[in-house]
């Protein structure tokens, strides 16, 4: 009976996933353990600034977990510039743009990121988290020539303006020169949006992970490792903005 419930509940409501890469930082980290409502978007639509998780469109057997950035028929595009004597990049939707303030430089696997809040304006109400970009990018701000789409506007063969097709979603990594999103591989179908992050039920030190290192124990792993290296102060972190 118990094992049924727990299956009940893992299928319909609430279902743990860890973080395997850097790609989500600074707001989750490798090693982070969250929990996921898969009710929520049974009761309504996923939203821009959400954190999602998703079926890899590339590949449905993988789980990816990004930021949503733009929602069917929303029309994106990518600015650059400089802030704070930072070259950086930002994001407009429907002409909104998402504002970026300066907080600070950070060091990370012996690179510098600069580290800004981003502000979302979404129904009267400022959504805001962080994002880092690299000192040296190696992602691009547009979508590469592989994504299919009816393009606005192009800048080095790079689609920076450009309209969310329908039932599809727009995602980003908040680690922006390190994150393999829709700028590389294309928008989330609606049906692959498994459900909103919502908490850190737990966090530890471990290495990161590829998807070809992923298998069936790659999760109890990462747990067991977790378990020997706590980080105690991210237990309990809430995700919803």
């Amino acid at each position: 009976m118990i094992i049924v419930v727990v299956l009940f509940i893992r299928a319909t409501l609430v279902q743990a996933f860890n973080i395997p890469s850097a790609s989500m930082q600074p707001t989750l980290l490798i090693g982070d353990f969250i929990l996921v409502n898969k009710l929520v978007y049974s009761l309504s639509e996923p939203r821009v600034g959400d954190i999602v998780v998703f079926r890899y469109p590339v590949n449905p057997s993988l789980d990816y977990i990004k930021r949503i950035i733009g929602g069917p028929g929303d029309l994106v595009e990518f600015s650059s510039k400089e802030i704070a004597g930072k070259k950086v990049y930002s994001v407009s939707v429907n002409g909104n743009e998402y504002s970026l303030k300066y907080i600070r430089d950070v060091k990370f696997n012996s690179r510098t990121y600069y580290e800004f809040e981003e502000t979302i304006s979404l129904n009267g109400k400022e959504l805001k988290h962080r994002i880092w970009f690299s000192s040296h990018p190696t992602k691009v701000a547009g979508l590469t020539p592989y994504v299919k789409v009816n393009c606005l506007r192009y800048r080095y063969n790079l689609c920076v303006k450009f309209i969310v097709p329908q039932g599809k979603y727009f995602v980003m990594g908040d680690n922006r020169d390190n994150s393999e999103d829709s700028r590389f591989w294309g928008f989330v179908p609606r049906e692959y949006v498994v459900g909103k992050a919502f908490v850190v039920y737990f966090s530890g030190e471990v290495p990161p992970l590829t998807p070809a290192d992923v298998n069936f124990f790659t999760g109890f792993k990462q747990l067991f490792l977790a378990l020997l290296n706590p980080r105690f102060e991210r237990i309990g972190k809430v995700l919803i903005p």
